[in-house]
């Protein structure tokens, strides 16, 4: 397949270049960083994440649009502007490139766009699948506004799939990255109550759930790519401390993260316990299930 990918520079964009090109895939980039050091059969091609521009032509024949833009929600404290900021980047980017799939002749097949399970809000312990009603607060509303821009591809005869990520462990970003430094200077401890539910998935997964996505042309609508074997937060901890062989020491109130880090708290404090029904019922085979395997994975590579 010829496949566009915007946000092919980021965390999960990099390794899911590499399932793709490894797949045999030709890959376009559309990217607003440096686009040196392209492999074969990629390109990288600038854009500015909002506006059309000579990109638009390379969608036209293309077969397949995967779209990760969106700048990172854990990057700075939320101030309004932040929060515009975080919102923009992801409906402007996703409007973009559903005008220029509106342009082509030839349309791709399908557009999977990027979307988080922080669409389901807080839902303390209430297991929650993609049938499941959208929730309250900041994230869930960017991501139902996220996902209608995507949806507006469907009137144009595109399968649209939306990826609604839970939180990804990998080597070198997500969650993991975060956590790693504390726990291993002997400071690591849950956050919050503890109990809140984390819905994870291993980066392998991610980018093997995306190519699926490609190939299963009955797939379509929301999407949960989490590992279904949700942690608390406590056991997530507990199960990284003994992996590291570190301590885990009693948890951080969460008014303490409150006062640090204001609303962007809730990123870690919401509790999400998601299953992933749809890739399941499709076939999907996920290669990480258990959390201490996982974690034994990931902390081999960084050795």
């Amino acid at each position: 397949m010829r496949i566009v990918l915007a946000g092919g520079t980021g965390f999960i964009g990099r390794s899911l270049r590499e399932e793709l090109l490894s797949a045999g895939h030709e890959v376009v980039v559309l990217t607003r960083k440096n686009g040196a050091g392209a492999k074969e059969r990629e390109r990288f091609v600038a854009w500015d994440g909002r506006n059309a521009g000579e990109w638009i032509a390379l969608l036209d024949g293309a077969d397949a649009v995967i779209n990760l833009s969106g700048e990172n929600i854990a990057g700075e404290r939320w101030t309004a502007a932040r929060k515009q900021a975080i919102l923009s980047s992801r409906v402007d980017a996703t409007r973009a490139i559903v005008e220029a799939i509106g342009r082509a002749q030839k349309k791709p097949a399908v557009l999977i766009n990027a979307s988080a399970v922080g669409y389901y809000g807080d839902a303390a312990d209430l297991e929650l699948t993609e049938a499941s009603a959208r929730g309250a607060g900041f994230l869930a509303e960017t991501c139902e506004v996220w996902e209608a821009e995507a949806r507006k591809a469907e009137s144009l005869g595109v399968r649209v799939v939306l990826a609604r990520l839970g939180p990804v462990l990998g080597e070198k970003g997500g969650m993991l990255s975060k956590m790693l430094p504390p726990f291993r200077f002997f400071l690591g401890a849950p956050l919050g109550t503890g109990k809140q539910w984390i819905s994870w998935v291993h980066q392998e997964d991610v980018t093997g759930a995306l190519l699926f996505m490609l190939e299963q042309g009955d797939l379509s609508g929301p999407v949960n790519v989490t590992s279904g074997a949700p942690a608390t937060m406590k056991e997530f901890c507990r199960t990284l401390a003994k992996a590291l062989r570190r301590p885990c020491w009693p948890p951080i109130p969460s008014i303490f993260l409150k006062m640090l880090m204001g609303e962007m708290a809730a990123i870690i404090l919401a509790s999400q316990k998601v299953l992933p029904l749809g890739l399941l019922k499709a076939g999907y085979r996920f290669r990480h299930l258990d959390l201490s395997e996982a974690f034994a994975a990931l902390l081999k590579e960084a050795a």
